[in-house]
């Protein structure tokens, strides 16, 4: 490539790499499900196999959380992933329905701009090369600039092991020169379709402003309300290890907790026996100072730091055991700066009286940075479990498990995704976990079911309708939906759509 600033290196190569995208895309249309799910099946599995070294990598590359853990997710986003979306079917007819005399065919949106975040690198990259080529799309991803490496690392083993299994060259790729106008005009680019972001508020608004349809997610300040009803010590346990995972850089990781008054000391004991150390009131506002700037934005070196990191970054004294720091808090918005999202090990505790109390608060921390994210609710009372599934405006709620795996869907029967929704309050156009069908468009072919109104069949005055003046014309005949002549129809269009495709 010819020696240009950094900026333009960075354009070029966007625009190089979405033709070269497009061009493939068009050919892995001819693509039978088979052939799809074999090309698939191979770079998930190659990144499974793959999964302790690019844990290392993300980690070493960003210095964010634990490797252990960043392998875990690498596999969970390659296995448990593929795993979730290997049955469906995205090419030709997908679903028949006989009753409505409806065919449903798989179509590709295109080119795919996958946008990657620092904290969850390539772990998310490897999850939206699964989700947009099991639909038939190219994808470019667009790395975080401080974690170009592992993010393109991940994505070479994925491109070689599905080249070996028959994907056309150039169908998936990732940007190497990162710089902002590169990604923007990627974003633009008119070979490009959609637009799947994972990341800061500022980068999800750039992809909706580019008039090009985009997924975005939100910020997740996911409070955790913790019931008299419910098992202390096995509410403890799952919310000082959800914050504690990967140093709490997955967007669903608790960020406070809402303790019920009666329950909140022995709540207090129970999350200290698993390592959580509470910051003295006197340390609260130093810490404040380095996890977030002058305008309460995360200070990014302190994003997925331990408690032991960030004490050496405040000035302050934590034991060494220490898994999570806890502050008290009685506040929520700026005066408070700790109740906002913490994509490190500090989680603020609130005291609450009666799940109504407790209730008001989360709402108050969804509001302040989460809305239509994720909550957290430990209880067995099930009227409070109602109660907090049909009020707060969020789109995953985990019962008694962990924010951090269960809304990913890890651990919980929701669809495993790296990207989560945040509805229409949080910004988003979805709440899902998205997957592989926000990224595939639905043909429909459509037989009558009825005739339409006798209405529709007048004619202006002085016009004759031949042999018929005057009266509706003759309802077609047509077969019902147990009829063998739909059978035959469904049939013929099937078997013609299988051979195209």
């Amino acid at each position: 490539m010819t020696a240009y600033d950094p900026d333009l290196r960075s354009i070029q190569q966007a625009r190089e790499l979405a033709t070269a995208a497009r061009a493939a895309q068009r050919e892995f249309l001819s693509f039978s499900q088979q052939q799809v799910d074999r090309v698939c099946q191979a770079m998930a599995d190659a990144v499974y196999a793959d999964a302790a070294r690019l844990g290392q990598l993300a980690h070493d590359e960003t210095g964010y959380g634990v490797a252990a853990h960043k392998r875990l997710k690498v596999e969970f986003a390659s296995r448990t992933v593929w795993e979730s979306i290997k049955d469906q079917p995205t090419v030709g007819v997908i679903r028949r329905d006989d009753e409505r005399r409806i065919l449903e065919i798989g179509w590709p949106m295109g080119v795919v701009v996958g946008l990657t975040p620092s904290t969850n690198p390539n772990s998310t990259a490897v999850f939206k090369v699964l989700i947009a080529v099991k639909a038939r799309n190219g994808i470019v991803i667009a790395p975080h600039p401080s974690a170009v490496e592992c993010t393109f690392e991940a994505v070479r083993v994925m491109i070689a092991a599905g080249e070996r299994a028959g994907m056309p060259r150039g169908l998936v790729s990732c940007l190497t020169e990162v710089r902002l106008e590169g990604t923007q005009e990627l974003m633009r680019h008119h070979a490009t379709s959609v637009i799947l972001a994972t990341g800061g508020t500022p980068m999800v608004r750039a992809a909706h402003s580019t008039g090009k349809p985009a997924f975005g997610v939100g910020p997740g300040n996911v409070p955790a309300y913790v019931d008299r009803s419910a098992d202390i010590p096995a509410a403890a346990r799952s919310i000082v290890n959800s914050k504690a995972f990967d140093c709490s850089v997955i967007c669903a990781t608790e960020q406070a907790v809402v303790a019920d008054r009666p329950i909140a000391a022995q709540l207090r004991a129970a999350m200290a026996a698993e390592g959580a150390y509470w910051v003295p009131e006197a340390d609260k506002a130093k810490l404040a100072a380095v996890l977030f700037t002058p305008t309460l934005g995360m200070d990014a070196s302190a994003v997925g730091r331990t408690p032991q990191v960030l004490a050496a970054k405040a000035g302050i004294d934590v034991p060494d055991h220490a898994r999570i720091l806890v502050a008290d808090l009685h506040a929520v918005g700026r005066e408070e700066p700790l109740s906002g999202e913490k994509l490190t090990t500090v989680l603020g505790f609130y005291e609450a009286d009666g799940w109504h109390a407790g209730c008001d608060r989360a709402l108050e921390l969804l509001r302040y940075g989460g809305d239509g994210h994720s909550l957290v609710i430990h209880a067995t009372d099930d009227d409070v479990i109602l109660a907090f599934g049909l009020e707060k405006p969020a789109f995953r709620i985990i019962v008694n498990g962990w924010g951090t795996l269960g809304a990913i869907g890890a651990t919980t029967g929701v669809m495993p995704s790296m990207t989560l929704g945040p509805g229409g309050v949080g910004g988003a156009v979805v709440g899902d976990n998205i997957t592989t069908r926000h990224l595939l468009n639905v043909k429909r072919v459509a037989w009558p079911l009825r005739e339409p109104p006798a209405v529709a069949y007048e004619l202006a005055p002085g016009v004759r309708a031949q042999g018929r003046a005057g009266r509706p014309l003759a309802p077609a005949a047509r077969p019902g939906p147990d009829d063998p002549q739909l059978d035959r129809i469904v049939a013929a269009v099937m078997a013609r759509l299988g051979q195209q495709t």
